[in-house]
């Protein structure tokens, strides 16, 4: 994928996040579908402390000696494998009890501000020393900007999901 493709599949993916998650009230964002399943809220919830890369981002970072996307084909293929189950890491879980759906919006899109900010003013290609995917090691900007987007991918399909069976109308 170029850094073009990377760019807009990352804004395609947190522009249909906000929409799937703007579609349901506050109740609905906060039922839970299934056993074990995470709510609506708790989904938005998780990848809004992911996003919290966006502070790596703006860290400390080095000139790439590797291909800048080189990592990008292996993320893409684990995160869009929808029939694994992943675990998230800790300081990413969402919290339990009610999540409101103007805070929880709110903070997705001050987080991708950030992030758009990112795209618009530094070199994608540098890679960021400051934190590393867990099992990927230091990743570039424009690597982290493709995990941002298939992670958000992923859990768009998990809200799909639980849209069609919290929501009164089936998302297509």
């Amino acid at each position: 994928m170029t850094q073009q493709e990377i760019i807009t599949s990352f804004h395609s993916a947190t522009q249909e996040l906000l929409r799937l998650l703007s579609s349901l009230d506050d109740q609905k964002l906060n039922e839970q579908p299934f056993e074990g399943s995470w709510t609506a809220a708790q989904v938005g919830e998780h990848l809004l402390k992911s996003y919290s890369v966006a502070e790596t981002l703006n860290g400390t970072t080095k000139p790439t000696e590797r291909a800048p996307d080189e990592k990008l084909g292996a993320l893409r293929e684990m995160f869009l494998n929808f029939g694994i189950k992943m675990k998230s890491p800790d300081f990413i879980l969402p919290r339990n009890g009610f999540i409101a759906k103007k805070a929880l919006l709110d903070g997705l899109q001050q987080r991708l501000e950030q992030l758009h900010q990112v795209i618009n003013r530094k070199a994608m290609v540098e890679t960021c020393l400051d934190f590393e995917l867990p099992g990927s090691g230091a990743l570039t900007r424009l690597e982290w900007i493709g995990f941002v987007a298939v992670h958000t991918q992923r859990h768009n399909h998990q809200l799909k999901k639980i849209i069609e069976v919290v929501g009164n109308n089936p998302i297509v």
